[in-house]
């Protein structure tokens, strides 16, 4: 795995993976995972102690939007890419005490084939997650916690509650536009909880910050 570059993004525990692909006249060869590259990487402590015990992946047409998503019980951080498409990826911080509690941004993350890298996103247990698509795409993510029926929740993109102070202005204008017109959402996102719900149930104490 050749990583070319780790940054963060607005919230500083989210993290951007860019890493290379080798091509030539037949197509390209990637290595997207190899745990002890992620492991001695300067800036990617996180993983020294981070095992992936799940891959999940999904296809979603233009339009989709989905999430946002948590777990506890086990705990469920992930490092997300985009396959094949143009994917953008949401992600809230609901960890209290935070600095950036209720705060909300996204990250562009399309993909094609003559493209020389990719990038994986890593979300840590404490956000919520979801994303939405530009094209029909391809997304894989890992998962540090195998999926846990009831212990999971939901905050739904659309509350009003949300902060989106830290979030480029350019990808929530297009987000709104796309809830506004062609915005495809199961009932269960469409309708999930409100930050404030959320954060008067008992069940937000498992996500404190310093803590998850």
């Amino acid at each position: 795995m050749k990583i070319e570059s780790v940054r963060s993004l607005a919230i500083n525990d989210i993290k951007v993976v860019r890493f290379a692909r080798f091509s030539d006249n037949r197509g390209f060869f990637t290595e997207p995972f190899r745990r002890s590259d992620l492991q001695n990487y300067d800036g990617l402590d996180v993983f020294k102690k981070t095992e992936f015990v799940q891959i999940n992946e999904s296809f979603s047409h233009k339009g989709v939007c989905r999430g946002l998503h948590f777990q506890w019980n086990p705990y469920m951080g992930k490092l997300v890419r985009t396959v094949s498409g143009h994917m953008v990826d949401l992600v809230l911080d609901i960890r209290k005490g935070s600095p950036t509690l209720g705060k909300i941004i996204a990250y562009d993350t399309p993909t094609s084939n003559s493209e020389t890298a990719n990038e994986w996103i890593w979300v840590p247990p404490g956000f919520a997650h979801g994303n939405y698509f530009l094209e029909e795409s391809k997304i894989e993510y890992m998962c540090s916690g195998e999926y846990s029926q009831g212990c999971e929740a939901g905050i739904s993109p659309l509350t009003d509650d949300l902060d989106w102070s830290l979030c480029d202005q350019g990808l929530k204008e297009q987000f709104d536009k796309i809830v506004r017109t062609s915005g495809i959402f199961s009932d269960k996102d469409r309708n999930g909880l409100s930050l404030k719900s959320w954060l008067s149930d008992n069940r937000s104490e498992n996500f404190i910050y310093g803590s998850c």
